[in-house]
């Protein structure tokens, strides 16, 4: 089968058609691997749940590796002139048909809520439905059983929703242009009224609501892009900082990607582009300004508390005591400046350095004490420096 795009041609062994029997309808897809010569546009019979129908080949797919896996009904033949006049002379017969239907439903009463709006004849008249809506759900025998005497085909009756009485019957929106589910909607998306509240439209009902008395399905047309706006801008009532000063939102316009402001009393809209987030701000800063949590008994280098590093150490720190074995020098000891008052006898006194067993004797104490000694001059006579105590 040859597939025919808009740029190139393709050639698979088997594809699958997408058909439409109704020309505003939803596509259902049936297998045509047995008519390798069937082209997008031709007319063909398939066999459906309410029997034998003539649609209209839309598009043709290639089957791939999941596709492989589903049973899709066989196209089971190309449709002649003859079904395409039988079509068109059972479609004059579908107004003629309503009328005797409504006349009937008079007639034996009970069906005051029901509105009959459309008889559908398939391409060779075997079958008759008769499409109605109603705000309950009715028993309909006795009017099929009554319809049936004066039909040859076989008699349906069908309740359908109000969208798709709108969809039947046609005409203008509320904008002044055919409605969209006459037009180009195949299929009836949920809507709620949460998407008109997202686009800012009046909850008033003849605002938001259709011919068909539903919420127009025009709402969801725009609604994405609302959502993904609004998550980018302020809500309302919120502080913000702008150009103009410190302000609050009054109101938040998602298409123009902006908000409205009023400072003092006076009104600016602000771009996204020119607004502070002053919470978001004053929360960073309030967490700035709070100690560090990771170091908090000690000295920090992270940034959030560098004062303790600069502060003097503590008067009961303690060097590291001299190892024994180290050489003490004891001028590092011994006050010199006092030193150079003592008297001529003093200087026959033994060599301070060579006294190494006292220095390492006096070393065992704290280093800090023993810089230090007593406080006091050395008097004349005395042939050591005081020892620490």
């Amino acid at each position: 089968m040859t597939l025919i795009n808009d740029e190139q041609t393709q050639t698979v062994s088997g594809s699958i058609a997408g058909v439409r029997f109704n020309e505003v309808g939803k596509l259902y897809h049936f297998s045509c691997t047995h008519l390798p010569d069937l082209q997008v546009g031709e007319h063909v019979i398939v066999e459906t749940a309410r029997g034998m129908q003539m649609g209209q080949v839309m598009n043709l797919l290639p089957i791939d590796g999941e596709e492989t896996l589903r049973d899709y009904k066989p196209i089971l033949r190309k449709s002649t002139s003859m079904d395409q006049m039988s079509a068109q002379l059972w479609k004059s017969r579908e107004v003629e048909a309503l009328i005797i239907c409504r006349e009937k439903a008079s007639e034996i009463g009970g069906y005051e809520t029901a509105k009959f709006v459309a008889a559908q004849y398939n391409f060779d008249g075997t079958l008759l439905a008769f499409l109605f809506s109603a705000d309950d759900k009715l028993n309909t025998n006795r009017l099929r059983s009554a319809l049936q005497r004066s039909f040859k085909a076989k008699v349906e009756m069908r309740q359908v929703g109000p969208r798709d009485v709108a969809k039947l019957i046609g005409g203008m929106g509320a904008c002044g242009i055919p409605r969209c589910c006459s037009t180009f909607l195949t299929d009836f998306s949920p809507i709620s009224i949460k998407m008109a509240k997202a686009q800012g439209i009046s909850l008033n009902p003849s605002e938001i609501t259709g011919m068909c008395g539903r919420l127009r399905c025009c709402l969801i047309y725009e609604y994405e892009q609302y959502v993904e706006a609004r998550k980018q801008l302020p809500k309302r009532n919120k502080r913000i900082g702008t150009p103009h000063g410190e302000g609050r939102v009054i109101d938040v316009h998602p298409l123009r990607d902006a908000v409205t402001v009023i400072v003092e009393d006076t009104r600016h809209v602000v771009t996204r582009e020119e607004i502070i987030p002053l919470e978001e701000w004053e929360a960073l800063k309030a967490k700035a300004e709070q100690p560090c949590a990771k170091h908090e008994g000690g000295e920090c280098d992270c940034g959030a508390n560098r004062g303790r590093a600069s502060l003097p150490p503590t008067a009961t720190e303690e060097e590291p005591a001299v190892e024994p074995d180290e050489e003490v020098d004891m001028t590092d000891v011994i006050d010199l400046d006092n030193l150079s008052g003592r008297s001529q006898a003093d200087s026959n006194a033994p060599d301070r350095k060579g006294d190494r067993g006292g220095g390492r004797r006096r070393s065992r104490g704290r280093r800090g004490r023993g810089r230090q000694g007593s406080g006091k001059p050395l008097e004349s006579g005395d042939q050591t420096p005081p020892q620490s105590e």
